[in-house]
């Protein structure tokens, strides 16, 4: 497979979904969304992850993305807290890979200066709408997600190219999408934006590899 064939049928496959989740088939959200988190672990492949260290712990941060999207698919609290581990994991990798490929510190302060004034918006709106036992996995979420993108910006600043630091602001924005969908209120408007910009961030990163 090449990575153009993987790119198409992640596209294919996040449009299919889409479908499926404005019908609320669940079959078809069964059917196409691994299907979606496969191919951009494909396109990670193809595109010569296990050719460096970088690109080794970017396929093992989207592995554990792929395993995190196949949990959040059943609508009950375990398999959720379960997958929100696995992209806590996934997200931890996505930062070890940032740092392992090289930062610029000043880059990374500054980033997290703003993510941080982010967070504390975005958790005195959002927490108050979380029940009680679930706040300390989403503050623990927040803080690891925050750093990942910091950790992007370093390693643009760095040399890598900006768009490693796109698809993690994608990604950011795209975990709101669910968090809104999980705590505040479940519509399809959610998926709507939030489900093209995760599998976009996770192509962006995927194709990474090979940059």
């Amino acid at each position: 497979m090449t990575p153009i064939i993987a790119q198409a049928i992640l596209v294919l496959a996040v449009l299919a979904l889409l479908v499926a989740e404005y019908r609320q088939s669940r079959v078809g959200v069964w059917l196409w969304k691994p299907v979606a988190s496969v191919a951009f672990c494909t396109l990670a492949y193809v595109s010569g992850a296990f050719a460096t260290p970088y690109g080794v712990v970017i396929f093992v941060a989207l592995a554990m993305s792929l395993v995190g999207d196949v949990l959040l698919i059943p609508h009950n609290k375990a398999s959720f807290m379960v997958g929100l581990f696995s992209f806590l994991g996934g997200h931890v990798a996505f930062a070890v890979a940032f740092y392992r490929r090289g930062v610029r510190l000043e880059w990374v302060g500054g980033a997290a200066v703003g993510l941080t004034i982010l967070l504390v918006v975005i958790g005195r709106w959002l927490l108050p709408q979380v029940e009680k036992k679930m706040r300390g996995p989403v503050v623990a979420y927040m803080l690891v997600l925050s750093t990942m993108v910091a950790l992007a910006a370093g390693t643009v600043g760095a040399g890598a190219r900006p768009l490693v630091l796109v698809g993690a602001l994608m990604f950011y924005v795209s975990d709101l999408s669910v968090a809104i969908d999980r705590f505040v209120k479940r519509a399809f408007i959610n998926r709507l934006w939030g489900l093209p910009l995760y599998y976009g961030a996770q192509l962006l990163f995927a194709l990474s590899v090979g940059w």
